[in-house]
Protein backbone atom coordinates (compact mmCIF):
# COMPACT_ATOMS: atom_id res chain seq x y z
CA UNK A 1 0.00 0.00 0.00
CA UNK A 2 1.34 3.30 -0.89
CA UNK A 3 0.89 5.62 2.01
CA UNK A 4 0.92 9.43 1.69
CA UNK A 5 0.89 11.93 4.65
CA UNK A 6 -2.11 11.84 6.77
CA UNK A 7 -4.97 13.41 5.28
CA UNK A 8 -5.80 16.80 6.52
CA UNK A 9 -8.24 17.44 8.96
CA UNK A 10 -12.06 18.97 7.98
CA UNK A 11 -11.80 23.01 7.42
CA UNK A 12 -12.88 25.04 10.51
CA UNK A 13 -15.85 27.39 10.00
CA UNK A 14 -13.59 30.28 10.11
CA UNK A 15 -12.27 31.03 7.28
CA UNK A 16 -9.16 32.67 7.78
CA UNK A 17 -7.61 30.66 10.04
CA UNK A 18 -8.29 27.61 7.63
CA UNK A 19 -5.51 27.46 6.00
CA UNK A 20 -2.94 28.59 8.44
CA UNK A 21 -4.13 25.86 11.13
CA UNK A 22 -3.87 23.01 8.52
CA UNK A 23 -0.46 24.46 7.98
CA UNK A 24 0.54 23.89 12.05
CA UNK A 25 -1.25 20.81 12.32
CA UNK A 26 0.50 19.37 9.30
CA UNK A 27 3.84 20.37 10.63
CA UNK A 28 3.22 19.29 13.94
CA UNK A 29 2.56 15.85 12.53
CA UNK A 30 5.93 15.47 10.60
CA UNK A 31 8.33 17.43 13.05
CA UNK A 32 13.50 16.30 14.04
CA UNK A 33 15.94 16.93 16.39
CA UNK A 34 19.46 18.32 16.11
CA UNK A 35 22.42 17.01 17.32
CA UNK A 36 26.32 16.90 17.36
CA UNK A 37 28.94 17.21 14.51
CA UNK A 38 32.48 17.53 13.82
CA UNK A 39 34.93 18.46 11.20
CA UNK A 40 36.51 15.81 9.07
CA UNK A 41 40.50 17.59 8.70
CA UNK A 42 41.36 16.60 5.82
CA UNK A 43 45.31 15.26 6.16
CA UNK A 44 47.94 14.98 4.16
CA UNK A 45 51.82 15.36 4.14
CA UNK A 46 54.02 15.49 1.24
CA UNK A 47 56.38 13.63 1.98
CA UNK A 48 59.75 14.15 -0.67
CA UNK A 49 63.51 13.32 0.08
CA UNK A 50 65.87 14.74 -2.58
CA UNK A 51 69.68 14.07 -2.22
CA UNK A 52 71.58 17.09 -1.37
CA UNK A 53 68.57 19.14 -0.39
CA UNK A 54 69.47 21.48 2.23
CA UNK A 55 67.30 22.75 5.65
CA UNK A 56 66.06 25.86 3.57
CA UNK A 57 65.16 24.53 0.67
CA UNK A 58 62.83 21.79 3.03
CA UNK A 59 61.61 25.03 4.77
CA UNK A 60 60.13 26.55 1.34
CA UNK A 61 58.37 23.09 0.37
CA UNK A 62 56.81 23.13 4.45
CA UNK A 63 55.57 26.98 3.60
CA UNK A 64 54.53 25.86 0.02
CA UNK A 65 52.87 23.14 1.26
CA UNK A 66 51.06 25.15 4.11
CA UNK A 67 49.88 28.05 2.22
CA UNK A 68 47.98 25.39 -0.32
CA UNK A 69 46.29 23.94 2.74
CA UNK A 70 45.57 27.08 3.78
CA UNK A 71 44.22 28.15 0.42
CA UNK A 72 39.96 29.21 -0.01
CA UNK A 73 39.83 27.64 -3.59
CA UNK A 74 41.11 24.65 -2.11
CA UNK A 75 39.25 24.29 1.23
CA UNK A 76 36.13 25.10 -1.42
CA UNK A 77 37.34 21.66 -3.31
CA UNK A 78 37.58 20.00 0.11
CA UNK A 79 34.10 21.03 1.22
CA UNK A 80 32.54 23.62 2.55
CA UNK A 81 34.13 27.31 3.60
CA UNK A 82 34.52 26.64 7.25
CA UNK A 83 36.13 23.36 6.42
CA UNK A 84 35.14 19.62 5.47
CA UNK A 85 32.26 18.78 8.01
CA UNK A 86 32.67 15.06 9.57
CA UNK A 87 28.60 14.75 10.37
CA UNK A 88 26.19 13.70 7.54
CA UNK A 89 22.69 14.89 7.02
CA UNK A 90 19.80 12.41 5.97
CA UNK A 91 16.77 13.29 4.03
CA UNK A 92 13.75 11.29 2.66
CA UNK A 93 13.45 12.54 -1.24
CA UNK A 94 9.82 11.35 -2.88
CA UNK A 95 8.15 12.33 -6.30
CA UNK A 96 4.96 14.47 -6.42
CA UNK A 97 2.39 13.24 -8.78
CA UNK A 98 0.58 15.70 -10.99
CA UNK A 99 -2.62 15.16 -9.49
CA UNK A 100 -2.97 13.57 -6.32
CA UNK A 101 0.66 14.88 -4.01
CA UNK A 102 3.02 12.50 -2.64
CA UNK A 103 3.91 9.30 -4.55
CA UNK A 104 6.04 6.14 -3.96
CA UNK A 105 8.77 5.44 -3.47
CA UNK A 106 10.02 6.94 -0.70
CA UNK A 107 13.43 7.32 -0.35
CA UNK A 108 15.96 7.54 1.98
CA UNK A 109 19.38 8.58 1.46
CA UNK A 110 22.47 9.75 3.06
CA UNK A 111 25.19 12.82 2.29
CA UNK A 112 27.90 14.69 3.36
CA UNK A 113 27.04 17.96 5.20
CA UNK A 114 28.61 19.44 2.04
CA UNK A 115 26.73 17.72 -0.83
CA UNK A 116 29.17 14.63 -1.63
CA UNK A 117 28.95 11.28 -0.91
CA UNK A 118 25.12 11.20 -1.67
CA UNK A 119 23.89 8.04 -1.07
CA UNK A 120 20.63 5.61 -1.56
CA UNK A 121 19.89 3.70 1.74
CA UNK A 122 16.55 2.31 0.90
CA UNK A 123 13.38 3.28 -0.93
CA UNK A 124 10.42 2.17 0.75
CA UNK A 125 7.20 4.34 1.85
CA UNK A 126 8.02 6.76 4.60
CA UNK A 127 6.35 9.21 6.88
CA UNK A 128 8.83 10.46 8.78
CA UNK A 129 12.58 10.32 10.02
CA UNK A 130 14.42 10.76 13.22
CA UNK A 131 17.96 10.51 13.84
CA UNK A 132 19.30 8.18 17.13
CA UNK A 133 21.64 10.72 19.16
CA UNK A 134 24.78 8.67 18.42
CA UNK A 135 24.21 8.99 14.78
CA UNK A 136 23.99 4.76 14.45
CA UNK A 137 20.31 4.21 13.45
CA UNK A 138 16.68 6.09 12.65
CA UNK A 139 13.81 5.61 13.23
CA UNK A 140 10.36 6.21 11.03
CA UNK A 141 6.75 5.75 10.63
CA UNK A 142 5.58 4.22 7.35
CA UNK A 143 2.93 2.35 6.05
CA UNK A 144 4.63 -0.88 5.00
CA UNK A 145 1.74 -3.37 6.09
CA UNK A 146 -1.43 -1.36 5.44
CA UNK A 147 -0.86 1.11 8.33
CA UNK A 148 1.61 2.97 9.79
CA UNK A 149 3.74 1.44 12.33
CA UNK A 150 7.26 2.69 13.88
CA UNK A 151 10.21 0.68 12.48
CA UNK A 152 13.54 0.93 12.94
CA UNK A 153 17.00 0.83 10.51
CA UNK A 154 20.97 1.44 11.35
CA UNK A 155 22.49 4.24 9.26
CA UNK A 156 23.77 1.58 6.78
CA UNK A 157 20.33 0.80 5.76
CA UNK A 158 21.02 -2.49 7.06
CA UNK A 159 18.90 -3.92 10.00
CA UNK A 160 15.06 -2.46 9.37
CA UNK A 161 12.97 -3.76 12.29
CA UNK A 162 9.13 -2.88 12.80
CA UNK A 163 8.77 -1.63 16.76
CA UNK A 164 4.91 -1.07 16.46
CA UNK A 165 1.68 -3.73 16.20
CA UNK A 166 -1.29 -1.91 17.51
CA UNK A 167 -4.85 -1.42 15.70
CA UNK A 168 -3.88 2.08 15.15
CA UNK A 169 -1.94 3.91 13.51
CA UNK A 170 1.72 5.18 14.78
CA UNK A 171 3.92 8.38 14.22
CA UNK A 172 6.21 10.92 15.15
CA UNK A 173 8.99 8.90 16.67
CA UNK A 174 11.45 10.94 19.07
CA UNK A 175 14.58 9.88 20.52
CA UNK A 176 15.40 9.92 24.16
CA UNK A 177 18.75 12.02 24.85
CA UNK A 178 20.33 9.24 25.94
CA UNK A 179 18.95 6.47 23.13
CA UNK A 180 17.70 4.32 25.01
CA UNK A 181 13.66 5.19 24.56
CA UNK A 182 11.58 6.25 21.78
CA UNK A 183 8.32 8.33 22.44
CA UNK A 184 5.83 8.54 19.63
CA UNK A 185 1.70 9.38 19.12
CA UNK A 186 -0.70 6.88 18.09
CA UNK A 187 -4.15 7.19 16.88
CA UNK A 188 -6.06 7.33 14.40
CA UNK A 189 -6.17 9.85 11.20
CA UNK A 190 -4.46 12.04 13.36
CA UNK A 191 -2.07 11.53 17.07
CA UNK A 192 -4.74 10.65 19.93
CA UNK A 193 -1.98 9.83 23.13
CA UNK A 194 1.81 9.51 23.34
CA UNK A 195 3.55 6.32 24.41
CA UNK A 196 6.90 5.63 24.63
CA UNK A 197 8.84 2.15 24.23
CA UNK A 198 12.49 1.04 24.54
CA UNK A 199 14.36 1.31 21.77
CA UNK A 200 13.97 -2.29 21.04
CA UNK A 201 10.36 -1.87 20.88
CA UNK A 202 9.56 -3.46 24.14
CA UNK A 203 7.97 -1.76 27.25
CA UNK A 204 5.12 0.33 25.34
CA UNK A 205 3.35 2.29 27.50
CA UNK A 206 0.58 4.91 27.46
CA UNK A 207 2.22 8.50 28.70
CA UNK A 208 -0.92 10.83 28.02
CA UNK A 209 -4.06 10.68 29.47
CA UNK A 210 -6.22 13.86 28.17
CA UNK A 211 -9.45 12.73 25.58
CA UNK A 212 -7.68 13.19 22.35
CA UNK A 213 -5.11 14.71 19.84
CA UNK A 214 -2.10 14.85 22.05
CA UNK A 215 1.38 14.99 19.86
CA UNK A 216 4.30 16.15 18.60
CA UNK A 217 6.91 14.98 21.71
CA UNK A 218 9.94 17.04 22.39
CA UNK A 219 12.09 15.66 24.91
CA UNK A 220 14.11 17.91 27.56
CA UNK A 221 17.72 17.55 27.06
CA UNK A 222 17.81 15.59 30.01
CA UNK A 223 15.83 13.27 29.58
CA UNK A 224 13.47 13.94 32.37
CA UNK A 225 10.64 15.55 30.88
CA UNK A 226 8.32 15.18 27.53
CA UNK A 227 6.58 18.71 26.14
CA UNK A 228 3.75 17.88 23.79
CA UNK A 229 1.16 19.54 21.74
CA UNK A 230 -2.30 19.25 22.92
CA UNK A 231 -5.55 20.13 21.30
CA UNK A 232 -8.48 21.30 23.87
CA UNK A 233 -11.75 23.36 23.24
CA UNK A 234 -11.64 27.31 23.38
CA UNK A 235 -15.08 27.25 25.47
CA UNK A 236 -14.84 23.69 27.04
CA UNK A 237 -11.21 23.24 28.25
CA UNK A 238 -11.78 19.48 26.99
CA UNK A 239 -13.25 18.26 23.37
CA UNK A 240 -17.35 17.51 24.64
CA UNK A 241 -18.85 14.78 22.40
CA UNK A 242 -20.05 14.45 20.14
CA UNK A 243 -16.58 14.60 19.26
CA UNK A 244 -14.89 17.22 17.07
CA UNK A 245 -12.87 16.53 13.96
CA UNK A 246 -10.19 18.22 14.98
CA UNK A 247 -10.08 20.19 18.27
CA UNK A 248 -9.29 24.07 18.10
CA UNK A 249 -6.84 25.03 20.17
CA UNK A 250 -3.43 23.64 19.86
CA UNK A 251 -1.57 24.10 23.74
CA UNK A 252 1.66 23.42 24.72
CA UNK A 253 1.57 20.32 27.73
CA UNK A 254 5.07 19.17 29.80
CA UNK A 255 5.17 15.62 31.30
CA UNK A 256 7.56 13.90 33.25
CA UNK A 257 9.45 10.90 31.23
CA UNK A 258 7.48 8.77 33.50
CA UNK A 259 3.67 10.75 31.94
CA UNK A 260 3.34 11.77 35.43
CA UNK A 261 2.62 15.66 36.40
CA UNK A 262 1.16 17.00 33.23
CA UNK A 263 0.22 20.43 33.41
CA UNK A 264 -1.02 22.92 30.90
CA UNK A 265 2.05 25.24 30.09
CA UNK A 266 0.53 28.11 27.63
CA UNK A 267 -3.19 28.02 28.61
CA UNK A 268 -3.95 31.17 26.41
CA UNK A 269 -6.32 29.57 23.70
CA UNK A 270 -4.47 30.89 21.06
CA UNK A 271 -2.62 28.37 17.93
CA UNK A 272 0.58 26.84 19.74
CA UNK A 273 2.49 24.74 18.51
CA UNK A 274 6.56 24.07 17.75
CA UNK A 275 7.87 23.40 21.36
CA UNK A 276 11.43 23.30 21.31
CA UNK A 277 13.63 22.96 24.66
CA UNK A 278 16.70 25.58 24.98
CA UNK A 279 20.15 23.44 24.89
CA UNK A 280 20.22 24.17 29.09
CA UNK A 281 16.44 22.87 29.14
CA UNK A 282 15.64 26.12 31.10
CA UNK A 283 13.22 27.65 28.33
CA UNK A 284 10.78 26.61 25.71
CA UNK A 285 10.70 28.56 22.38
CA UNK A 286 7.13 27.99 20.79
CA UNK A 287 5.34 29.65 17.80
CA UNK A 288 1.53 30.90 18.87
CA UNK A 289 -1.25 33.23 17.07
CA UNK A 290 -2.84 35.68 19.63
CA UNK A 291 -4.51 39.00 18.88
CA UNK A 292 -4.71 38.30 15.49
CA UNK A 293 -0.90 37.99 14.74
CA UNK A 294 1.77 34.99 14.93
CA UNK A 295 4.81 35.05 16.64
CA UNK A 296 8.35 33.08 17.81
CA UNK A 297 7.66 32.86 21.54
CA UNK A 298 9.70 32.04 24.07
CA UNK A 299 9.13 30.82 28.03
CA UNK A 300 10.41 29.65 31.16
CA UNK A 301 9.96 25.69 31.48
CA UNK A 302 7.43 25.93 33.83
CA UNK A 303 5.20 28.22 31.74
CA UNK A 304 6.43 31.11 33.08
CA UNK A 305 7.46 34.42 31.58
CA UNK A 306 6.04 34.13 28.37
CA UNK A 307 7.60 36.90 26.39
CA UNK A 308 6.66 37.47 22.59
CA UNK A 309 9.70 37.99 20.44
CA UNK A 310 7.85 38.11 16.90
CA UNK A 311 4.73 39.67 15.64
CA UNK A 312 3.10 39.28 11.94
CA UNK A 313 0.26 38.38 10.44
CA UNK A 314 2.10 35.70 8.15
CA UNK A 315 2.42 32.12 9.98
CA UNK A 316 5.61 31.72 11.86
CA UNK A 317 7.10 28.33 12.97
CA UNK A 318 9.83 25.89 13.15
CA UNK A 319 11.53 27.61 15.61
CA UNK A 320 14.75 25.98 16.14
CA UNK A 321 17.80 27.09 18.77
CA UNK A 322 21.03 27.68 18.31
CA UNK A 323 23.59 25.02 20.33
CA UNK A 324 24.85 27.61 22.69
CA UNK A 325 20.93 29.09 22.97
CA UNK A 326 21.86 32.25 22.24
CA UNK A 327 19.53 33.09 19.51
CA UNK A 328 16.27 31.30 17.38
CA UNK A 329 15.68 30.58 13.85
CA UNK A 330 12.30 30.44 12.57
CA UNK A 331 10.52 30.54 9.42
CA UNK A 332 8.06 32.86 8.48
CA UNK A 333 5.20 31.38 5.88
CA UNK A 334 5.24 33.13 2.20
CA UNK A 335 3.18 30.73 0.31
CA UNK A 336 5.49 28.02 -0.90
CA UNK A 337 8.72 28.77 -3.00
CA UNK A 338 8.59 32.34 -0.82
CA UNK A 339 8.74 31.32 2.53
CA UNK A 340 11.37 33.04 4.85
CA UNK A 341 14.08 32.03 7.33
CA UNK A 342 14.58 34.41 10.21
CA UNK A 343 17.33 34.59 12.78
CA UNK A 344 16.43 36.72 16.27
CA UNK A 345 18.42 36.80 19.97
CA UNK A 346 17.04 34.89 22.39
CA UNK A 347 15.92 38.06 24.25
CA UNK A 348 13.62 39.01 20.84
CA UNK A 349 17.03 41.68 19.52
CA UNK A 350 18.75 41.88 16.42
CA UNK A 351 15.55 39.65 14.19
CA UNK A 352 17.20 39.23 10.61
CA UNK A 353 16.18 37.90 7.04
CA UNK A 354 18.62 35.23 6.17
CA UNK A 355 17.14 33.93 3.03
CA UNK A 356 14.75 34.99 0.02
CA UNK A 357 12.91 31.46 0.10
CA UNK A 358 13.61 28.60 2.92
CA UNK A 359 11.84 26.51 5.63
CA UNK A 360 12.81 24.17 8.13
CA UNK A 361 16.22 25.66 9.73
CA UNK A 362 17.89 23.39 11.34
CA UNK A 363 21.43 24.36 13.03
CA UNK A 364 24.42 22.24 12.67
CA UNK A 365 25.57 20.95 16.31
CA UNK A 366 28.82 23.48 15.91
CA UNK A 367 26.01 26.19 15.06
CA UNK A 368 28.19 27.52 12.01
CA UNK A 369 25.70 26.67 9.44
CA UNK A 370 22.29 26.25 8.99
CA UNK A 371 20.58 23.48 6.78
CA UNK A 372 17.18 24.29 5.02
CA UNK A 373 14.72 23.42 2.65
CA UNK A 374 13.95 25.71 -0.49
CA UNK A 375 11.68 25.65 -3.38
CA UNK A 376 13.65 28.75 -5.21
CA UNK A 377 14.76 26.24 -8.68
CA UNK A 378 11.54 24.80 -8.65
CA UNK A 379 11.77 21.54 -6.26
CA UNK A 380 12.10 21.27 -2.56
CA UNK A 381 15.84 20.78 -2.11
CA UNK A 382 18.01 20.98 0.63
CA UNK A 383 20.48 24.08 1.01
CA UNK A 384 23.19 25.06 3.39
CA UNK A 385 24.01 28.53 4.08
CA UNK A 386 26.32 30.18 6.88
CA UNK A 387 24.89 31.30 10.39
CA UNK A 388 24.52 34.56 9.43
CA UNK A 389 22.94 33.46 6.04
CA UNK A 390 25.72 33.90 3.85
CA UNK A 391 27.44 31.15 1.32
CA UNK A 392 24.00 29.21 0.55
CA UNK A 393 24.39 26.24 -1.34
CA UNK A 394 22.47 24.01 -3.08
CA UNK A 395 23.26 20.25 -1.92
CA UNK A 396 20.58 18.71 -3.12
CA UNK A 397 20.15 18.50 -7.63
CA UNK A 398 16.55 16.14 -8.04
CA UNK A 399 14.29 15.07 -10.63
CA UNK A 400 11.45 17.48 -11.63
CA UNK A 401 8.32 17.12 -9.27
CA UNK A 402 10.24 15.87 -6.93
CA UNK A 403 10.20 16.47 -2.70
CA UNK A 404 13.48 16.76 -0.61
CA UNK A 405 12.46 17.08 3.48
CA UNK A 406 12.36 15.45 6.70
CA UNK A 407 16.04 16.70 7.30
CA UNK A 408 18.13 15.09 10.32
CA UNK A 409 21.53 16.18 11.04
CA UNK A 410 23.72 13.02 11.72
CA UNK A 411 26.85 13.58 14.44
CA UNK A 412 30.34 11.75 13.37
CA UNK A 413 31.08 8.87 14.02
CA UNK A 414 33.94 7.90 16.01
Amino acid sequence: MTATAPPRPPRPSNPGDREEIEALVEALIEEARQRTRRRRRRNGAIMTLVALVGLAVFAVIGRSAQSQTASPALSARAGLAAGAPSSKLAFIRHRVSACCGPGPPFELYVMNADGSGKRLLKSVVWQGLAGSPDGRKFAFSGDLVGKIEIYVINADGSGQRRLTRSVGNNFSPAWSPDGRKIAFCRGGTYCDQIYVMNDDGSGQRRLTSLPEHNGDPVWLPDGRKIAFVSYRDRTAGLISKPRLPLPIEPQIHVMNADGSGQRNLTRDWGLDGFPVWSPDGQKIAFTSKRGGNWGVYVMNADGSGQQRLTRNPALEWAPAWSPDGQKIAFGRDGSGSSDKIYVINADGSGQRRLTESGRWPLWSPDGQKIAFQSKRDGNWEIYIMNADGSGQQTLTRSPARTFNGSLVWLPAQK
